[in-house]
This record gives structure tokens, C-alpha cells and sequence, in this order.
């Protein structure tokens, strides 16, 4: 398992520095990872420090609560674009969710789909303020509107990723979907488990510990 290409490496703090959106980049072209995942005033100072790698850019949008309007996520993606964002990871508005307003839902994913312009898009579901059958019916608008995969976690909930909600997730979505684990995700022994379960990206501000791991396990 080539780990490092599961991993988003993520630095998504308030109070995150641009030296240390420097080191975030540096160690995620030294791992040869994915992506790195910052948030969106960081995306035009990543993408230049990652010229010359394979290494994308991902960003945050309505983050971390969801609770911004359907047109702010699709004008905070535009504006992600153009930075240079090649990745949106978007959360979605959770109380209409809880709601059980899940066409609100579908047609928020579908703008930011439409306004990433053929980007990869990553739902987040935020799992841990859900139920099994809101989970489902959440994938379920994700995959009617055109995203590319769902996403666990925030991080800044009250829980991050569970082996049962990406294999719930997985079994709602099927093949045609990503899955991404997010969210207190620390060792390479947790990452296997969530691959197993269906996961097919990692996001994980410990991506360097995970890799020391998956040389220990290798």
C-alpha cells in the first residue's frame, strides 16, 4: 500500500503561520504526499511553494461549522480556484441535514461542483452529529450532485473517523465514490483498518508519524 498517496497532509488551525504552512509543504514534497489541505487564505502561498511537485492543493470551504449560505461556498470556491486550489473539501450546512432537508443539501454540493470547475470536490459529512440514516441520505445527495468523494470529519467536531461510519459510507456510495477518513487519525495501524473499511483517502495532520509507522509495518 503506496500510504503516502492516501494522505492529505493538514495544517488546518486558526492560528496556523505561513512558516509553518512552509514546513507543511516542504515535509509533504518530502513524503511525496497527496495533497496538503490548508485553509483558504493559505492556498496561494502552497501552490507556490509546491511548483515542481506532484503534490496538490486542497482546500476548506463553509469550514468548520457548514453554516455559511449555499452562494458564500460557491463564491468561496471560486475564489479557491483561482488561488489555485485543485482539491474543495466542503462542509456541509449540518442542521439542515439534521433537518432532513437533504435537496438543500443536494444543491449546495452541486453549486460548489459547479463552481470548482471540474475540481475534485470532498464532502464532509461531519458524521459524528448524525444518524446512521442521515449519513446515508447525505451520501446519497453527494453522489446525485456530482461530488467526488465523501469525507467523515472536520476535526473540530465531537468526533472524527470510525472504521463503521467509512464502511457505512462505503456500502451507501459503492465504487463510483471516494471515501475520505478525517479526523484523529494518528497511526498506520488506524489507516489500514479505514482503508480495509473502504477508505481511499487519508486526512491527517500526524502523515509523517503514520509513514514512520508504515516503514515499522513494512
Amino acid at each position: 500500500m503506496n500510504v503516502n498517496k492516501l494522505i492529505d497532509h493538514t495544517l488546518l488551525k486558526a492560528f496556523a503561520t505561513e512558516s509553518e504552512i512552509e514546513k507543511l509543504c516542504n515535509e509533504a514534497v518530502e513524503y511525496n504526499f497527496k495533497s496538503v489541505c490548508v485553509n483558504p487564505t493559505h492556498v496561494k502561498l502552497a501552490k507556490k511553494l509546491l511548483i515542481g511537485s506532484d503534490v496538490l492543493v486542497c482546500t476548506v470551504i463553509g469550514f468548520p461549522l457548514g453554516a455559511n449560505t449555499k452562494e458564500i461556498k460557491a463564491l468561496e470556491t471560486v475564489d479557491a480556484v483561482k488561488n489555485g486550489a485543485d482539491e474543495i473539501d466542503m462542509v456541509i450546512n449540518i442542521g439542515k441535514a439534521k433537518e432532513h432537508q437533504y435537496d438543500y443539501i443536494e444543491d449546495e454540493i452541486r453549486l460548489v461542483v459547479s463552481s470548482s470547475v471540474g475540481r475534485v470536490v470532498k464532502v464532509i459529512i461531519e458524521t459524528c452529529y448524525l444518524t446512521d440514516d442521515e449519513k446515508k441520505e447525505v451520501c446519497k445527495a453527494a453522489l446525485r450532485a456530482g461530488a467526488s468523494f465523501v469525507k467523515t470529519s472536520t476535526g473540530f467536531g465531537t468526533g472524527g473517523a470510525t472504521v463503521e461510519d467509512v464502511k457505512l459510507m462505503r456500502e451507501t456510495v459503492g465504487e463510483t465514490m471516494g471515501v475520505k477518513a478525517s479526523g484523529g487519525i494518528h497511526s498506520y495501524e488506524e489507516v489500514e483498518k479505514l482503508v480495509e473499511a473502504g477508505a481511499t483517502r487519508i486526512g491527517a495532520s500526524s502523515g509523517i508519524k503514520i509513514m514512520e509507522g508504515s516503514k515499522e509495518n513494512a
